[in-house]
Formats: structure tokens, C-alpha cells, sequence
């Protein structure tokens, strides 16, 4: 089977007939449910994250974990949390701030000289969440890193053989919003044993609408 523009040109436009009008900008969820995959078994469990080419219109929070020079030029980036190695090291013990912060920040950035003291203090609390910091060099170009950081979107299986992540909003047009679906179903057809013959069905859903189905093509 294969997934053409066109079915999701056709699922996107039936997508913003049937969705009700609100006065938000709504979101756009793509839902892949997959077939013949044991997630019971590790081996068999999908915990991606992915690089969209459009941002995904909802702020994605990006917290950098570095000193000197390298903090000063992430807070000029807009970074939305910077902390230091001082403050890395003052939360050694402070689960419950830890926790706070893996919930109120989306990504997570770190320089590679500190990610030893940031793997012993918030290891046990990013790594199970899919969070752990990409590392970088001290010199890199930390806005463009914030910048793509905030591209990045987290696709995982949660016990059923379900994927699901937003990748846009309403206000976007059906091009981006195509693009970002291809790069997903690309990473998650690479991931399965027989690619997207374990893709049972695919469906796009806005916040406030119908799920809609994405017709696929035997080949």
C-alpha cells in the first residue's frame, strides 16, 4: 500500500468541511493505527522523535542546559528556560522541581561538557518521558539548534499498536501540513518490520472534528 498527496489533499479538505468553525486556531492530530506489531514486546515499541520541515504551529518549549557564554547566547535565542551548571547541580535532590520541569518544558537541549551532571540529575526523569537532551558542541549555533528543536514532535506506542502527534494547525496550508504527515510516516515506516504493510489505518482529526480517514492504495 502507499499513501499519495492526493488521499491527503482529499482527507485534509474533508477534514476542514466537516470540522466546526471555533474561535481558536484548532489543532491537527495525525492518528497512524498499526497492524500485526506486538508492542508488548520491546523490541517491537516505537519512540521516535522527528524533525518536521514546518513548525507545527504551537509553541514547543526548549530549555538548554549550559554555562558562560553558551547560557548567554541561548537566553538571546529565546531559549525558555536556561540553566547552569550550578543550578543543575542544586536540583541534585529535588525530585519534585525535576519533575515540574520535564512537564513544563516540550525539548530539551545540552552542551556536551555537561551532559554527565545532567544525566545524574535528570536522567531517571527525561529518559522515561523520551525527553534526555540532545547534545551539542559549546560553540554551536545554539539558535538555530532552539529553532529546530522547536520542529521536533515525539511519536511513541503506549501500550496499543496507536501512534498518534499533532503536526500542524487549521491555519496552515495543506502543503505543510503534507509535508510534516510524509515525514512522519517515512521515520515510522522505517521503523517497522514490513514497513507500511503494518499500517492498518491512517486518520487526521482537528481538535473539535470528526476523525478522518486517509484512503490508501494497495499496491
Amino acid at each position: 500500500m502507499s499513501v499519495e498527496r492526493k488521499y491527503l489533499r482529499e482527507a485534509l479538505k474533508e477534514l476542514r468541511e466537516k470540522t466546526p468553525k471555533r474561535n481558536f486556531n484548532q489543532s491537527i492530530e495525525l492518528i497512524i493505527n498499526l497492524r500485526d506489531v506486538d508492542v508488548s514486546k520491546p523490541e517491537n515499541r516505537i519512540q521516535e522523535v522527528i524533525e518536521l520541515p514546518h513548525n507545527i504551529g504551537k509553541k514547543v518549549s526548549v530549555c538548554v542546559f549550559a554555562s558562560g557564554d553558551a547560557a548567554l547566547r541561548a537566553r538571546r535565542a529565546g531559549a525558555d528556560m536556561v540553566l547552569e551548571r550550578e543550578e543543575i547541580e542544586s536540583l541534585m535532590g529535588d525530585k519534585k522541581r525535576q519533575r515540574q520541569i520535564a512537564k513544563q518544558i516540550d525539548s530539551f537541549i545540552a552542551t556536551a561538557p555537561l551532559m554527565p551532571i545532567v544525566g545524574r540529575v535528570f536522567g531517571a526523569i527525561l529518559g522515561p518521558r523520551g525527553k534526555m537532551p540532545t547534545p551539542i558542541p559549546p560553540t554551536a549555533n545554539i539558535e538555530s539548534e532552539i529553532e529546530r528543536h522547536r520542529r521536533l514532535v515525539m511519536v511513541r506506542t503506549r501500550g496499543q499498536p496507536v501512534l498518534s502527534c499533532r503536526i500542524g494547525t487549521e491555519d496552515m496550508s495543506d502543503e505543510e501540513l503534507i509535508d510534516n504527515i510524509e515525514a512522519v510516516l517515512r521515520r515510522i515506516e522505517g521503523k517497522l518490520k514490513r514497513g507500511i504493510k503494518n499500517i492498518a489505518s491512517i486518520y487526521l482529526k482537528a481538535s473539535m472534528g470528526p476523525p478522518i480517514k486517509v484512503k490508501m492504495e494497495e499496491d
